[in-house]
């Protein structure tokens, strides 16, 4: 039996490409772990790996920091010199990252079946990168893993060729496998001067990159009705530097900055907030989890995941500053009734997955 490729880039990859790579150890399939470089600190994410006790990639790549074309470029060259090298049957990716795109696009080059895992997502909003990545990637595609009925509609509407399957999303599996790692190993709590608190989030280019939405969130969460925790990206910091206004929120006693944190850390302060106000797309997942169920704001004008709105987990609020004052007030004034499910899936997605590949391996088109 032919080898499944599983691809991986980024942190968000490796969290959510976990239960598939610990579903592929349980079964007989062998597969061959790849890490396409995108995050281009390859020892970090192989401590990040270490950390989720996952097995070393078969193969690493250290990219620099590039463009996004560049950058994209590099990893179709490499991912196409492997991918003729070990001729995999089945090439998995997850998401939306350059990493995706480019390692589906040395696959269709290489006459190599694409698997991708979260397909059918759509934010419907062109000014993001990802919704490129994410369509291009759906529409070369072999098989496509959708997280949810809606996600499978969209697959639908755009006439995708691959074939389509509802898996539920490895996110949620992912959550219920790690968080027990986390408590175990997280001290983050000790660190955290607030007993209640909301835990935010914001990195997005289309956010941070855009000085007066910035400049709105660090209001808000200096105003807000709260205690706000406030992990920041690189990429935050480096724009607040800029403008020269950094300091100025250091100073609040109504936020807490700290520093980037690690997957397990960010688990444990996700089940003890009190709200989240993100403008991420992986955290509007994980907040449904069963072992977290947290409310949240989505602090954008858009989201990819309308799931978690219609199950009443999520509120869009945009990014003004008195949008999100007022959306928080009304959390804490008027707390939701959160579902016991999880729009995302059982944590099961992963099973599922391994199934169908599996099915797929012991056809005769590949023996």
């Amino acid at each position: 039996m032919k080898a499944v490729m599983v691809v991986v880039g980024t942190r968000p990859e490796i969290i959510k490409m976990a239960p598939v790579i610990r579903a592929l150890q349980k079964s007989s399939i062998p597969f061959i772990f790849v890490h396409c470089g995108q995050h281009y600190d390859y020892n970090m994410s192989q401590q990040f790996i270490e950390e989720l006790e996952l097995p070393s990639p078969n193969y690493g790549y250290r990219l620099k920091a590039y463009s996004q074309g560049t950058q994209t470029a590099r990893i179709i060259m490499q991912m196409e010199k492997l991918s003729e090298k070990t001729s995999p049957a089945i090439i998995l990716v997850e998401g939306d990252t350059n990493g995706v795109l480019a390692t589906s696009l040395a696959a269709v080059k290489a006459n190599i079946p694409i698997g991708h895992v979260e397909a059918g997502l759509r934010s419907h909003d062109l000014r993001m990168p990802e919704e490129h990545n994410r369509r291009l990637t759906d529409h070369i595609s072999n098989y496509l893993f959708a997280p949810t009925k809606a996600a499978e509609d969209n697959l639908k509407r755009e006439n995708v060729w691959g074939k389509i399957y509802v898996t539920g999303n490895t996110v949620i599996d992912a959550v219920i496998q790690h968080l027990p790692i986390a408590e175990k190993k997280s001290n983050i709590l000790g660190r955290v001067r607030f007993k209640r608190f909301a835990l935010a989030t914001a990195h997005r280019a289309e956010n941070v990159d855009d000085f007066q939405v910035l400049r709105n969130f660090m209001r808000a969460f200096a105003e807000a009705p709260i205690p706000v925790v406030y992990p920041m990206h690189p990429r935050t910091r480096k724009r607040l530097r800029e403008k020269k206004i950094h300091s100025e929120f250091r100073k609040s006693g109504n936020v807490q900055i700290l520093p980037p944190l690690g997957y397990l850390d960010f688990l444990v302060l996700m089940k003890h907030c009190e709200m989240l106000v993100t403008d991420s797309g992986g955290i509007q997942e994980e907040a449904t989890a069963p072992c977290i169920r947290k409310p949240f704001l989505v602090i954008r004008v858009s989201t990819e995941r309308p799931e978690a709105v219609d199950a009443g987990f999520a509120k869009v609020v945009g990014v003004e500053k008195l949008s999100i004052l007022r959306a928080m007030e009304t959390e804490l004034s008027h707390p939701r009734l959160l579902p016991e499910e999880s729009p995302y899936g059982d944590g099961k997605a992963a099973e599922r997955i391994e199934h169908i590949v599996e099915e797929e391996l012991t056809s005769t088109k590949y023996t």
